[in-house]
């Protein structure tokens, strides 16, 4: 683990265009300020990775980033589409978008059989949906013991996950608190981590319900004060309510759109 590189090093050292990259963070502690680098280094054919994509990969999709998209859900949460998503989707703008839709408990379990070595997982759900006919990653399979039919999805394992967290210390140990969302799976799944924070501290604190994502686990560790700006950093920002309403408008055109980005984040 290193501590201390710059964002811009540490996306430079570590993703790469064509990987496989997860970027996690439920409502709370998503990794903007990673993302806009991405996007800055103009990285290219992403496979993106995410259960709740939002308005962070609303922007990484709209400047030309993902080839495809493996996700859950997708909307900005309370106000309405994801108007690059779906410009891609349908009208194959600024590039056609694959995509590789599944259920919350599907990827949630995904990560974990990824975390944890195991090739695939295995779940009572997708039963009376038709994923399993658009989704390849999804397929039926009997238990040896009772004869029941479940549904068996492959293990994620990313070539990188991006997350935020509120504080590493100086070892490179990872603290975050709040909703902590599937973390922990992405990174301990993910073959490189890359996590900005908001301070670099001596030493952690206890914080009750607190995840402690040891050093020998993640990559790299970056300090980003503000770093999930719009989410926001239980105890250290709130959520920018108004800025998410704005992104409705800001997003429905594209020359809109590409001069917001420009303004921004290039």
């Amino acid at each position: 683990m290193a501590l201390g590189d710059s964002l811009a090093e540490a996306v430079a050292e570590l993703v790469h265009d064509g990987d496989t990259v997860a970027m996690e963070g439920f409502t709370h502690l998503i990794p903007f300020a990673a993302g806009h680098e991405i996007i800055r280094q103009r990285r290219r054919d992403l496979t993106l990775v995410r259960m709740t994509p939002d308005l962070i990969y609303d922007q990484l999709i709209g400047m030309g980033c993902a080839r495809k998209l493996v996700f859950s859900w997708g909307g900005n949460p309370g106000v309405g589409s994801l108007h690059r998503f779906r410009d891609a989707v349908q009208r194959g703008w600024p590039g056609p978008l694959e995509l590789e839709e599944h259920s919350h408990a599907g990827m949630a379990n995904r990560y974990v059989a990824g975390a944890s070595g195991l090739p695939f997982a295995v779940l009572r759900g997708y039963t009376g949906t038709d994923l399993p006919g658009h989704t390849a990653n999804i397929a039926p399979i009997t238990c040896p013991f009772t004869g029941e039919v479940l549904t068996a999805v492959p293990a994620l394992r990313p070539d990188v996950a991006v997350i935020h967290a509120q504080r590493a210390d100086r070892r490179g140990n990872v603290q975050m608190w709040g909703i902590t969302g599937v973390q922990k799976e992405a990174v301990l799944a993910a073959s490189r981590a890359l996590v900005t924070v908001e301070e670099v501290v001596d030493e952690l604190d206890d914080r009750p319900g607190a995840v402690v994502l040891p050093f020998w686990a993640v990559t790299r560790v970056v300090a980003a004060p503000g770093g999930s700006h719009p989410s926001y950093a239980l105890g250290y920002s709130a959520r920018d309510n108004d800025f998410y309403v704005r992104w409705d408008a800001v997003s429905r055109d594209r020359d809109t759109f590409l001069a917001w980005m420009d303004e921004h984040v290039l």
